[in-house]
Order: structure tokens, then C-alpha cells, then sequence
């Protein structure tokens, strides 16, 4: 049955007419894309503000990113700055607000390449470490842009780990202010993004000196360029710390200190305060000053992490219905190639992961919702929990969608290389999301520390938190399934899950204890794990996200055919993690050689029934063509036409060649040269 329904805002994308190839691929969808759409966006009304965002800014030619990929990198930066002031002209005129609904659809419609993001963190980081006085005084000019702010926490010698940060804050009691330096050169703050030129305060977290005695690691309010000129304050050393493989736009920084003094106001003290006299007092969880961290993790697990990879199988899923090789069947026309079972098992697993992911995100936003509020009632129950799970899923999911990511760029084969594909930027900028905001490896383990604390806690009959229940239902014993279609059975692999990310831990933890028993010290003992403690963690958060995507669907209405479409990509997604991490299903015997057998059966054949359907599903992501700034990805899917076309603006095809000259005219003109 063919229930497209695809908007006319979807059909309008595109120049020409659409390539026969993707309008019959469009026609036999088993579900209605409209309809799905409605779904990722959490609703109808959702979807209407999301389209009337993008319409508004891709009308405006200040927001073009037509020649982007010919820019250089001050092109780059001064055009995000443009776009980031007169994004809030343009807010203005809409009447748009940061609080409002429109607001968390603006970075997907400018496409990210827009300056001033750290000044978001900024704001945030004085909301929720701040006093209400504090706020007060910092948020209204920061909303105004009166100022521009920056969060300076990565130094160049420590990244993740905070409690190592060396950069200093000593309170004078006879001035009441706080001296802050940059002690040596590995103290010195490096990458802090819009700080190299824009910025003109930033949030530095710096170890806190009082009466000799350090008190750990705090944020304070610190001043670095003039307001009147933009002149660097007194003390103050900074600029750009250089070239990068991707966020050209963005002026990523670098900060040292020689005696900045700061008013003692000027300390974030919501939660610990440094009185006149020097005495420190804290309230609640010294833990709160990585809110700001556990927050910003959860927030770019969408627009950084998610998006992109849905960018990308839209664009490679696109491009493989219309790129034609080779012959499937002697005597007939050349085969596309999403047609290849082995290009479907390259694609069809990353479009199902995207949709896991986005749902998984969901359960996240839901999760730490419940935690702020607790925390703005000074209740900090959940912190553990919300710490571990930013740390395990910012990790598994940039881990995962970086790979995804360049599976689809490589799918496009020599095409996909261009820059002019769209693929090898989000490549670059995507694999970013591995490093910043805590290093993968560190995260896991932060994750693992967690979960071992836990398993001890629900083995002794402890309460534990909600996320990590199942650690204590412990069911020893075989996988029930006794045929391929037992495997889609989703009772069947989320027990294979659970019972897989259980005795990861429980060995691990076993190991662990038996290290420190035999007197090697906890540390060591702890080293000597943390290969399978990373295991143990990503095998939790696969395991949560199964379950996740699960509890989704059948809570879909089946309607349109959209519940049908999200259980094959459930299972698909499910059974793509067992396929290709075997290995740690069959360990213990819970799954057999026989059963993977028919996880593979049932794995590939569900590649054959989520092809017919692979155009439709990336169709319901609603990229614009604009969005996609892809050549290979655009609705109308004339992809060679485009890349000629695309080509022809280079500015080395407008100019003549600057090498001729100097070079190939005394090469080819030499007398020696001729034949």
C-alpha cells in the first residue's frame, strides 16, 4: 500500500524535476512519511513551528551557506559571527524567545556554522551555579548580548579530569577579591570555543586557595576584553589557538592569567560560598560544579551527535537509490546499488541507529528534566545517575554515530569524498563530539565507577536508581529462542541484552575484587580492569537503548503503518548489536552457535524488508536541501547534474591558474621539454 503522504513543503525542495529512481521509491512506502515526521518531532503542532523556524531562516540570504565549502577560515568566522548577531535581530522581529518554543529549532535550521554557542553555556552555567543575586545581575545583559561569554574549563594540560586543573584562585582577605593565575604553561586555558576573538567574559574553573588551604575546583566570573574597544583587560593574554579539521567558524581560544584580580561576588555561590573574613561554606554537593558539564553533554547529544548522522544516511541513502553499478541480472539495466545486500548492511543498520538514538535522547531530556528540578530544590539524589549516564551515552553515542558517519561516506564511494557531498564535513565535525566535552575512554569509566557501585549496592539488597533496577534480577540460565522468528521477539533480545551487559559487570566486578583481595591496591586493581569496565558500560547503555527503542514502539499507535516500520528498524538495530559484537553473546554459552545462526538469518532478511522502505524513512528526517548543503543528498536526487553545476563555483574555475606562470610556462616552454 503506498501511503506516502509527503508534504508539499518536502517536494517543494529540490530544482528541477525528481529523478525517476527516487519518485518510484517514494511511491511503494509502507507507511505515511508525514506522518512519521510528526512522530520525531513529538507532534503535529511540533512540526508546524520546526517548518516555520526553517522557512524564516532560509529565506534570509544573511543565513546562506551556498559557497561554504569554498571559504577560508576568517570567511568562515566572520560570516557566524554576522549570522549570530542578526539571529537575534531576527529573533526579535519574530518574536522569539530563548524560552519559547521556536528556540530549540533555530540551530538545526542555520545548520550550526553560527557563532556565540559557548555563550549559551555561559548563561547556563551562572543559572544553575549561580545566587539569585548573581543571576540577576549576569543574565539580563547576556541575554541582551551586552556581553559575550565563554566557558573556560579544558586547560592544555588536563582535559576531563578536573580535579587536576591548575589554574589558581587565591582569595585576598584585606581586598576582598580572588587573584587568578595561569601558574605554568600546561595551567593555560586551551580551546574554549568564541573566546580566540569574540568573547568578552568567560567562566573559569580554577582550584580555590583560602588562608593557604585549596578547596578544590570552582567557577568564577572573569572579565577578558574591554567593553568599549574590545582591548585585552589587564593580565589578560588570549587569541585563537589556530587551525582545526572542522569548526573553521568557530574561534576556539586559548586564556593565561597573571594576577587577575576579580570581586569576591564574583565566584559562582549558589552552593559554596567564600564569606569576608575567608571562611568557606558549602551547601549541598561539592559535585554540582559539573552540572553545567552533565548538562551540556545531554544537550548536544542531538543537534552534534544525532543529527549528523541522520544527515548522512539521508544523503548516502539518497545517492545509493540513484547511483546505477554493475548488473544484479545479465541482460538487464544496471542495478542501483541500495539494491546490494552488502550496501543494504553498510546503511540499513546506521538508518536504524539514528532512530534508536533519537528516542534514547528522548529518555535522556525526560531523565535529566526530573534531576534539575530535584537539584533546584537543593535535593541531589540524582547526581550519580545523571553524571553516569551523560558520561556513558555522550560516549557510546558520538562512538557510535562517528562511525556511522564515515560507514555512509565510504558508501558513496569516490563521490562521497568531495567535499561538495556534504559527508566529509560532518565526518570531521561529528568526530569532534568523541573528544570535547570529556574524552570518550574517561567517560565510560566514569560510567563503569557507577555501575560497579551500584552492582554491589543491588547485590546486597540495596535500593538502587531507577536505570540501573535490572542489575539486581540476575537470571542465570539459556536463550528460549528456538527458531529465527523467535528473534524478533523483542522479549527475547532485550533479555539477551540484560543478561550480556549483567555478566560484563558482575565479572568485572568479580576481577576487580579479587585483585584488591590478593593485595593489589585499589587503584592498580581498578587499571588493571578498565578495558572491560569500558565494555561493561557500553554494554549497559546498548542495553538501555534496545530497551528504550522497545518501550517506544509499542507505545506507537499503529496507524499509517508507523509502528510496523519502527519495529522492523527495532529489531534490526537489535539484532545488528548481536550480529557484530557475537563474541560477547556466545561467551557464556546463553546464546549458541546455533542461535546466532538464526540471528543472522532473521538480521538479514529484515536488510530486504526495511530497503523497500529506506527512501521513505530518511525522507521523514525533513532535511531541506538548503540543510543538507549536499550534492549527492538533495530530494530531487539529480546528483550528477548538481555536483557539475556545484563544481563550476569554485573559485579555481574562475581565475586563471596562479602556478602557470611561475611554473608549468617555463616547464612546457623549455627547450629541453620538446619532443
Amino acid at each position: 500500500m503506498a501511503l506516502l503522504g509527503t508534504s508539499k513543503y518536502a517536494q517543494s525542495i529540490g530544482l528541477g524535476g525528481v529523478n525517476p529512481d527516487l519518485t518510484s521509491e517514494r511511491q511503494t512506502a509502507s507507511f505515511s512519511v508525514e506522518g512519521l515526521t510528526t512522530v520525531l518531532d513529538g507532534g503535529a503542532e511540533h512540526t508546524r513551528v520546526r517548518r516555520a523556524v526553517v522557512e524564516v531562516i532560509e529565506r534570509d540570504p544573511v543565513f546562506s551557506r551556498e559557497n561554504q565549502y569554498f571559504q577560508t577560515q576568517n570567511e568562515r568566522y566572520e560570516a557566524a559571527v554576522r549570522k549570530a548577531v542578526h539571529l537575534q535581530k531576527k529573533m526579535h522581529e519574530m518574536g522569539w524567545r530563548e524560552d519559547g518554543p521556536e528556540f530549540i529549532y533555530i540551530y538545526r535550521a542555520v545548520a550550526g556554522d553560527v557563532a556565540f554557542l559557548l555563550h549559551r553555556v555561559f548563561m547556563r552555567s551562572i543559572s544553575v551555579l549561580g545566587s539569585d543575586e548573581q543571576v540577576a545581575k549576569w543574565i539580563p545583559p547576556a541575554t541582551k548580548h551586552q556581553l559575550i561569554g565563554s566557558y573556560a574549563q579544558t586547560e592544555l594540560g588536563h582535559g576531563t579530569y578536573l580535579q587536576g586543573l591548575e589554574t589558581t584562585a587565591v582569595f585576598d582577605t584585606t581586598t576582598q577579591e580572588f587573584i587568578l593565575n595561569t601558574p605554568k604553561i600546561s595551567a593555560m586555558k586551551w580551546w574554549p570555543g568564541d573566546m580566540g576573538r569574540s568573547a568578552t567574559h568567560t567562566v573559569v574553573f580554577a582550584q580555590l586557595y583560602v588562608h593557604g588551604k585549596c578547596y578544590g575546583v570552582h567557577p568564577f566570573i572573569v572579565q577578558i576584553r574591554s567593553l568599549r574597544d574590545h582591548s585585552l583587560c589587564p593580565g589578560i593574554t588570549a587569541g585563537d589557538i589556530g587551525p582545526k579539521m572542522n569548526f573553521e567558524h568557530i574561534d576556539n581560544g586559548y586564556l593565561m592569567l597573571q594576577n587577575v584580580r576579580i570581586p569576591r561576588e564574583n565566584m559562582l555561590n549558589k552552593f559554596c560560598e567564600v564569606q569576608p573574613d575567608g571562611t568557606y561554606i558549602r551547601r549541598g554537593s561539592q559535585k554540582i560544579n559539573y552540572f553545567t558539564m552533565t548538562t551540556v553533554r545531554v544537550s548536544l547529544l542531538s543537534d552534534e551527535v544525532i543529527l549528523p548522522l541522520m544527515k548522512a544516511c539521508t544523503i548516502a541513502i539518497r545517492y545509493s537509490a540513484v547511483r546505477r553499478q554493475s548488473k544484479l541480472n545479465p541482460g538487464e539495466e544496471e542495478a542501483k546499488i541500495l539494491d546490494y545486500q552488502t550496501q543494504q548492511e553498510k546503511l540499513l543498520p546506521q538508518l536504524a541507529a539514528a532512530y534508536a538514538f533519537h528516542f534514547v535522547n528522548n529518555y535522556l531530556h525526560k531523565l535529566f528534566d526530573r534531576g534539575y528540578k530535584e537539584i533546584q530544590e537543593r535535593n541531589f539524589n540524582s547526581l550519580p545517575e545523571l553524571h553516569a549516564s551523560s558520561s556513558g551515552f555522550k560516549a557510546m553515542l558520538s562512538q557510535y554515530c562517528t562511525a556511522g558517519v564515515e560507514i555512509c561516506l565510504r558508501a558513496c564511494g569516490g563521490h562521497g569524498y568531495s567535499l561538495l557531498s556534504g559527508l566529509p564535513s560532518l565526518y570531521t565535525k561529528i568526530l569532534a563530539s568523541c573528544i570535547y566535552e570529556g574524552e570518550n575512554t574517561i567517560l565510560l569509566l566514569q560510567t563503569a565507577r557507577f555501575l560497579v557501585k551500584c552492582f554491589a549496592a543491588a547485590s546486597a539488597g540495596q535500593p538502587v536508581p531507577q536505570s540501573v533496577t535490572y542489575l539486581a534480577a540476575v537470571k542465570p540460565g539459556k536463550c528460549p529462542a528456538k527458531n529465527k522468528l523467535d528473534f524478533l521477539n523483542p522479549d527475547i533480545y532485550v533479555e539477551a541484552y540484560q543478561h550480556t551487559a549483567i555478566r560484563l559487570l558482575s565479572s568485572t566486578a568479580a576481577k576487580l575484587q579479587d585483585l584488591i583481595q590478593s593485595g593489589v591496591k585499589k587503584h592498580e586493581a581498578w587499571n588493571q580492569c578498565t578495558v572491560q569496565l569500558v565494555q561493561a558500560a557500553k554494554a549497559h547503555c546498548h542495553y538501555i537503548t534496545v530497551k528504550n527503542f522497545v518501550e517506544t514502539v509499542e507505545k506507537l499507535q499503529n496507524k499509517a503503518g508507523i509502528q510496523n516500520i519502527m519495529k522492523h528498524l527495532c529489531d534490526l538495530f537489535a539484532l545488528h548489536g548481536i550480529f557484530s559484537n557475537a563474541g560477547l553473546f556466545l561467551h557464556d554459552g546463553y546464546i549458541s552457535a546455533a542461535q546466532m545462526d538464526m540471528i543472522t538469518a532473521s538480521y538479514l532478511d529484515l536488510l530486504g524488508v526495511i530497503r523497500k522502505d529506506a527512501v521513505p524513512l530518511v525522507d521523514a528526517f525533513d532535511f531541506t536541501d538548503k540543510s543538507l548543503n549536499s550534492a549527492l543528498g538533495s530530494y530531487d536526487g539529480n546528483v550528477y547534474q548538481r555536483l557539475y553545476e556545484w563544481a563550476q563555483k569554485s573559485p579555481t574555475n574562475q581565475q586563471i591558474s596562479p602556478a602557470y606562470e611561475k611554473y608549468l610556462r617555463p616547464l612546457l616552454h623549455n627547450k629541453l621539454s620538446k619532443l
